[in-house]
């Protein structure tokens, strides 16, 4: 369900929008923008399904364990 809003912005802010994003866009923009930090259920779920694929979690650990090698060669 789509909800109505009325916000109110710098004049310079709401130029700048229409004239990057575009008249009739602003609002899936802002929308877009504002969804990760206000809806956080899509990324704890990711972050759990992939926690639960032990294959992939193997082949992290493993590609992320060749990585040390790598730092050791590093000039500091």
């Amino acid at each position: 369900m789509r909800k109505r809003m009325t916000i109110s912005i710098d004049e310079a802010v709401y130029d700048g929008l229409l004239r990057v994003i575009g008249r009739r866009k602003i609002s899936q923009f802002l929308e877009d923008l504002a969804r990760s930090h206000v809806v956080n259920d899509d990324l704890v779920s990711g972050y759990q399904a992939m926690a639960a694929d032990t294959e992939r979690e193997l082949e992290a650990l493993e590609w992320s364990n060749a990585l040390i090698g790598d730092a050791v060669n590093v000039a500091r």
